[in-house]
């Protein structure tokens, strides 16, 4: 079970329609798709769900040739640097490059084993993982998208009709609040007692956050991620709701400082693996700060999270999810399709997925001929528009 080579693949995933959230709109997904060969022949499967890191996860991998799959500590002593920073390199980055290969690490021995990665990590709790469907104002693209309230709501009423969708979680902070106001009183009409969550991507400032609080308290949100970018922010709108806040920023002994965020909200990668991020899962879990996943990998790493979460029971509530937006993806049988809020793991060894080479290929082409998003295709990015309210 030792590595013979890694080898990385940057894709494009194409949206079905382009999304906005408080930065601008993008309409596709840049990701790195990683293989890890081992000498038996085994082939794992990894992702970097932060954009092209092709040639930073090729430099990294050439490090770990000869090394037991099994040896993830000491391939994480050879490519994360142990402290917060060095002048030598970004900490943070290599952390993202490790999770991926790390990643792979387990597919391959899962398959190797012949056994699913969440029995290598003590047996699975649940078989079913519990998913939000996601709404937004969306530009027309494959798919028409949604330009006012109402049809926003009308997608969110198809997604109950069409797939028992049972929690929803859009974006605000992308039009005027006002707008915004009809737009969740629209929703909540069309789904009824359902669950509904908002995220604003930071795209507020302190006083603004306030006002938004206010103007979205009858619609019975039950949570509000990142009203604001800052976790101080976030505690001093304690005064003003009893709304569960989460965020992205990983920062946990603030977290338990502050009282603040309810929930961390993030990727395997940005945690440094599937190892760490159960051990960070059962450190937050200690100290009563929830956690879920965020949305936006191929197949591969969302396979690798709901292995995760079958595995860990802390991971409760839905995390999200853009399966339903996708336009195409690199497994075998993808994109994914969530059903009656859920997600069954999925079946084999492994992460318990197959990449399919053309799919591979196709994304890989895509990627070339759009570049890297967010940056991407002149006008479609998300970046330049963006300023707090």
């Amino acid at each position: 079970m030792k590595i013979r080579s890694v080898t990385a693949t940057p894709v494009n995933i194409p949206l079905r329609a382009p999304y906005r959230f408080s930065y601008g709109s993008t309409a596709s997904l840049t990701k790195t798709v990683i293989e890890v060969l081992t000498d038996d022949g085994v082939v794992g499967l990894g992702e970097c769900a932060d954009g092209d890191r092709a040639s930073e996860v090729m430099a990294a991998g050439a490090k770990l040739i000869g090394l037991d799959l099994r040896a993830i500590s000491q391939a994480e002593g050879l490519l994360v640097p142990g402290m917060a920073y060095t002048p030598w390199g970004n900490v943070a980055a290599a952390r993202r490059v490790f999770g991926g290969i790390e990643m792979a690490m387990w597919d391959a021995r899962g398959k190797t084993e012949g056994v699913p990665v969440a029995l290598l990590l003590g047996g699975a709790v649940r078989d079913g993982v519990a998913l939000t469907e996601y709404f937004s104002y969306r530009l027309p693209g494959t798919d028409p998208g949604e330009a006012t309230p109402l049809e926003i709501a009308h997608y969110c009423a198809a997604m109950i009709e069409a797939h028992g969708s049972t929690v929803f979680e859009g974006k605000v902070a992308t039009v005027s609040m006002a707008e915004e106001v009809t737009m969740l009183r629209e929703i909540r009409a069309a789904i009824g007692a359902r669950e509904l969550r908002i995220d604003a991507n930071g795209g507020y400032t302190l006083p603004t956050a306030r006002l938004a609080l206010r103007a979205f308290s009858p619609f019975d949100i039950s949570w509000f991620e990142e009203p604001c970018e800052d976790y101080e922010d976030m505690a001093a709108l304690r005064a003003h709701t009893d709304i569960s806040f989460s965020s992205h920023r990983i920062d946990l002994r603030k977290a338990v400082a502050l009282r603040c965020p309810d929930a961390i909200v993030t990727n395997l990668n940005e945690l440094g693996g599937i190892a760490a991020t159960v051990a960070f899962i059962k450190a937050a879990e200690a100290f009563n700060v929830g956690f879920r996943f965020h949305s936006g990998e191929t197949g591969i790493g969302s396979a690798a999270y709901l292995q995760v979460s079958a595995a860990v029971e802390a991971v409760r509530g839905a995390s999200q999810t853009l399966l339903r937006w996708y336009g195409d993806d690199v497994i075998e049988g993808g994109p994914m399709v969530p059903k009656d809020g859920k997600l069954a793991l999925p079946m084999g060894v492994g992460l318990g997925v197959t990449l399919d080479r053309k799919a591979l290929a196709r994304c890989h082409q895509r990627y070339l001929d759009e570049g890297a998003f967010p940056s991407g295709v002149a006008g479609l990015g998300y970046g330049g528009r963006f300023r707090k309210g």
